[in-house]
C-alpha cells in the first residue's frame, strides 16, 4: 500500500510540472525551432541525473530509484528503448502544435488515455469494467476542456494523434523496464538519447544558433531540470508501483493543471464546460484511486523475465 501511494504522489507530481511547465515550452520556440528545443531540453535533463547517479553510488538506497538487484544493463537497454520512443513522441507534437490550435492538441495527445488500455490488452494487461469506465469519463473530460469549436482535422490534428499513440507506447515501455532496471539510470539514458537524437535532427534541419539556446535559457532550464530531468523520472519510478492503464489516467491530470495555471497565473478564464471537463477528469482519476483491483497486473513477472 505504500509503495502504492508513493506511485500516486510521484505521477501526479510529475502531471502538475509538465501542465505547469507549458508555458516555458511555448515561450521556448520564441527563439528556438523545435529539435534544438527538444536537444537543449533533453540533454539538460539527463546531466541533472547524473549528480543523482553519483551520490547513489556512494550512497546505496539514496532514492527509490537505486537497487543493488536491478540490472545497469537492462536501464542501458530500456534507456535507450524508451529514448528512441520519447523522442518520436515529442517531435511529433511539437511539430504538430505549430498547424493546429493548442486546445486540439491537448485534446487529441490526451487520447493516450483510451490507447493504453486498448494496447495493454495484447501486453495481458486487461483491465475491469469500472477501468474502462473511468478511461471514457477522462476522456469525455478532456474533451470539455480542451477541444475547441472547429471539429475538422488537419495536418497538425493528425501528427499529434501520432504523438498520442507513441505517447501511449512510451508509458507501456517505461511500465516494463522501470520494475528491472534502475530508474534513476534508466531515466538518464532516456534523455541523453532522446537529446542525441534531438541533436543530430536539429543540425541537418534546423542549423541551431547559440544566441537562440542562450535567449531561451530559462524556458530550457525550467523544461530540462524540471519538466524533463525531474517529472519523467518520477514517471519511471512512480510507474514501478502503479499499472500502466491508472498510470495513464493520473498523467491526465496534466492538461487539468495546464487549465487551472492558466486561471490562476494568467487570469484566464474557465468557462463552464471547460469546468465541467476538470470535475469529469479529476472525479475519474478519483474512483480508479479507490480500486485495488487495477494494481495486479496480470502478466507482471512475465514481462519482467522477458526484459531480462
Amino acid at each position: 500500500m505504500k509503495g502504492r501511494i508513493r506511485g500516486i504522489i510521484m505521477l501526479t507530481t510529475a502531471s502538475f510540472i509538465w501542465g505547469t511547465g507549458f508555458a516555458a515550452q511555448r515561450l521556448g520556440m520564441e527563439h528556438v525551432g523545435p529539435l534544438t528545443f527538444i536537444a537543449a531540453r533533453f540533454m539538460l535533463g539527463g546531466i541533472v541525473l547524473l549528480p543523482i547517479i553519483l551520490a547513489n553510488s556512494f550512497m546505496p538506497g539514496l532514492t527509490p530509484g537505486q537497487d543493488k538487484n536491478r540490472s545497469h544493463g537492462s536501464a542501458l537497454r530500456g534507456g535507450l528503448c524508451c529514448g528512441c520512443v520519447l523522442f518520436v513522441c515529442v517531435v511529433l507534437q511539437q511539430v504538430g502544435v505549430i498547424y493546429t490550435t493548442i486546445g486540439k492538441a491537448g485534446f487529441i495527445t490526451a487520447l493516450y488515455i483510451v490507447i493504453v488500455p486498448a494496447f495493454g490488452l495484447f501486453l495481458g494487461i486487461r483491465s475491469k469494467l469500472r477501468t474502462w469506465m473511468c478511461v471514457c469519463a477522462a476522456a469525455v473530460g478532456m474533451y470539455l476542456l480542451c477541444a475547441g469549436e472547429s471539429s475538422s482535422l488537419n495536418k497538425g490534428d493528425v501528427l499529434v494523434f501520432g504523438s498520442a499513440v507513441f505517447f501511449a507506447v512510451h508509458i507501456l515501455v517505461v511500465g516494463r523496464f522501470s520494475r528491472v532496471a534502475d530508474g534513476v539510470r534508466l531515466s538518464c539514458v532516456q534523455f541523453f538519447t532522446c537529446g542525441a537524437l534531438g541533436f543530430v535532427t536539429a543540425i541537418v534541419f534546423e542549423r541551431p544558433a547559440l544566441s537562440g539556446i542562450i535567449s531561451a535559457w530559462a524556458s530550457i532550464l525550467y523544461a530540462g531540470a524540471l519538466s524533463s530531468g525531474l517529472a519523467f523520472t518520477l514517471q519511471t519510478l512512480g510507474q514501478r508501483e502503479i499499472n500502466p492503464v491508472t498510470a495513464s489516467l493520473l498523467m491526465s491530470l496534466e492538461s487539468v493543471f495546464a487549465a487551472l495555471t492558466g486561471w490562476i497565473v494568467l487570469k484566464e478564464t474557465l468557462s463552464a464546460r471547460e469546468i465541467t471537463g476538470c470535475i469529469l477528469i479529476l472525479s475519474a482519476n478519483l474512483l480508479i484511486q479507490t480500486s485495488n483491483a487495477d494494481e495486479k497486473t496480470p502478466g507482471r513477472n512475465r514481462q519482467a523475465d522477458a526484459v531480462r
